[in-house]
């Protein structure tokens, strides 16, 4: 039989003989494979329907706006700038106010031709487009209206027909509308104590109309802002030409900055999935390692057996890493497989863009990225013990003797005179210390995580429109911090059980002993299970500060957030949280504890 055909078969039967554990491990590594790929999924998705949107309505590789009319002569000389391959003529923008249906909000009126134009031309996916008396509106802003084609509709008391809906590349869609009106915009919601002067248009929506009828809104003709769409020779090169006319009476803007603007619900969405993607695969790594170390000690026998028959250190090693590779890779294309059909429901398809936002094909690089990370928490987790019972002496792993504990003096002295259970459970952990500190920082991962879950909850239900978003994209978000909290809260909860299972084994001989010495088997449970609470109450503590209060600052500077705008959760929610772990995981543990206690004392020994 050939070398790596005979490992294979080795690392099946021993994975079909602990079908619990395999499946443990599974899902451990699965849960963080999938959030992966649903964070690497949506950072592909982010770009996809903007460029789809910008190749369907020939976008423009530059906007460039006026404020006021004196700015057209900025414009012409933008348009004659080298560099630039074509241009649109500049088109009259004014503010109005829309009514309909009870509800008024802000808009920006552009004026079009009824005729194509060779540079953004919306492409209209409901109705038709600009006619004079009749209104297209963009489709961002459509849907937040609930407004359709046949509609009517209010501009500044002057009533128009809703002629069709319709989408651009040339500005991002609502709520996050650029600003080309000379009397300026806001986006999101004002801070408290700020006044902002009447004429400034609150999260303005886009509308086109004939240019006749911009013109009939505007007073004044001099008050008209213009807009004129730029082609240049390098799209590549746009922002740089943004930034190099950017300034004075002038607004400018490239085709990257829309995207950026266009996309960012994708993009904060991928940066919570990130960041709970390697949250995950902290606790993955905890996890594994648990298992890993009580399945080594159970195979302690199995090991000294291959070394007898003639397995060399090496060949027993690949056979305990391989059982994990296999498992790692079946969770790799779990993963993948779930992630990706997940995703188009953390990030429906925008109403301003064209295009699916959720349903990019799956890249090699994607692919790639997720099996490299699921084979690495498996190889970090498993090289070292692997290696260290490949390396052990065959009559003593074939003589399989239980594990002396340790002897500490002080902590002996310091238990005698604790009541039963916390001298047990002082004397269990004691035996584990590296247990113990895995314990300690699952548990903190954990709730560092719950910390910054709480601040984002909160802050997006404080106020509407938080950071520009509708309610419909705060529900998205929504959906990805209940994504994020169910893995993690299971991952989490089965660390717990995990630990507590491999702690009874591992201590199956002591406490037969000592429930033979005369301890109860309700004092031994009560031992097991406390010996994983007492960590759990320091990596709550933990968790809490400085975890969770370093992990909202990453955060925050990775999205580049105002963390002015956001509360901090309470000092009575902070200890609620603290008190919820130390019940919860005293909970989980008090099973797989009672289970162990109740083994026969005589066979055990």
């Amino acid at each position: 039989m050939g070398r790596i055909l005979l490992v294979c078969r080795l690392a099946v039967r021993d994975l079909r003989r602990r079908r619990v554990e395999a499946a443990l491990l599974l899902l451990a590594i699965m849960a963080a494979t999938t959030t992966l790929t649903l964070g690497l999924v949506l950072r592909d998705a982010a770009g996809d329907p903007y460029q789809s949107t910008r190749e369907a309505t020939s976008g423009p590789d530059v906007v460039a706006g006026a404020g006021r009319a004196a700015g057209l002569s900025g414009l012409e000389e933008l348009a004659g700038a080298p560099g630039v391959a074509g241009h649109s003529r500049p088109y009259p923008v004014a503010p109005a106010t829309l009514q309909t249906s009870g509800r008024t909000s802000d808009v920006q009126a552009v004026g079009r031709d009824a005729a194509p134009a060779p540079i953004d031309q919306p492409k209209v996916v409901q109705g038709g487009w600009v006619r004079d008396g009749g209104v297209v509106v963009e489709a961002a802003f459509a849907d937040a209206l609930g407004v359709r084609a046949g509609d009517q509709v209010t501009l500044d008391g002057r009533r128009f027909e809703v002629t069709g809906v319709a989408v651009t590349a040339a500005m991002p869609p609502y709520p996050g509308s650029s600003c080309v009106v000379a009397t300026g915009c806001v986006n999101g919601v004002v801070p408290d104590g700020r006044t902002l002067p009447e004429e400034m248009l609150r999260n303005p929506g886009l509308v086109w109309l004939t240019q006749a009828d911009v013109r009939s809104l505007a007073p004044d003709p001099g008050s008209l802002s213009y807009v004129m769409n730029l082609k240049l020779t390098d799209p590549g090169q746009a922002q740089a030409f943004a930034d190099a006319n950017q300034g004075g009476a002038l607004f400018v803007q490239s085709w990257q900055g829309i995207l950026e603007d266009a996309t960012e619900l994708a993009r904060d969405s991928q940066i919570l999935l990130l960041i709970g993607a390697w949250l995950l695969g902290l606790l993955a790594v905890a996890s594994l390692s648990v298992l890993v170390g009580s399945r080594m000690a159970d195979q302690t026998r199995r090991v000294g057996l291959l070394k007898a028959v003639g397995g060399t250190p090496g060949l027993v090693a690949a056979v305990l890493l391989a059982e994990y590779v296999l498992v790692a890779l079946v969770a790799a294309a779990a993963g993948l497989a779930v992630g990706t059909l997940a995703a188009p429901s953390l990030t429906e398809s925008s109403a301003g863009l064209v295009g699916g936002a959720g349903t990019p094909p799956m890249t090699v690089s994607t692919a790639g990225l997720v099996t490299a990370v699921a084979l690495g928490v498996a190889v970090v987790a498993t090289v070292v013990p692997a290696v260290r019972a490949a390396r052990s002496s065959t009559v003593d792993a074939l003589a399989d003797a239980p594990r002396p504990p340790r002897r500490v003096g002080w902590l002996i002295a310091v238990s005698a005179r604790l009541p039963v259970p916390l001298l047990l459970a002082s004397r269990v952990a004691a035996r584990r210390p590296r247990r113990v500190v895995l314990g300690v920082v699952s548990i903190a991962v954990t709730v560092s995580g719950i910390y910054v879950l709480l601040v984002l909850n909160a802050f997006l239900g404080s106020q509407p429109l938080t950071g520009g978003y509708d309610d419909a994209q705060v529900e998205v978000l929504r959906h990805v911090l209940l994504v994020w909290t169910v893995i993690l809260l299971s991952l989490a909860a089965v660390n717990a059980v995990v630990i507590t299972w491999a702690t009874v084994l591992d201590n199956r001989h002591s406490s037969a002993l000592a429930r033979a010495l005369g301890a109860t088997p309700r004092e031994v449970s009560a031992a097991l299970a406390a010996a994983q609470v007492l960590p759990a109450l320091a990596g709550a503590a933990l968790g809490v500060f400085p975890g969770g209060f370093a992990l909202f600052a990453a955060i925050n500077a990775i999205t580049g957030g105002d963390s002015d705008r956001v509360t901090l959760p309470s000092l009575w929610q902070l200890l609620a949280v603290v008190l919820a772990t130390v019940l919860v995981v005293a909970a989980l543990t008090s099973v797989p504890a009672h289970l162990g206690a109740r083994r026969p004392v005589t066979e055990t020994l």
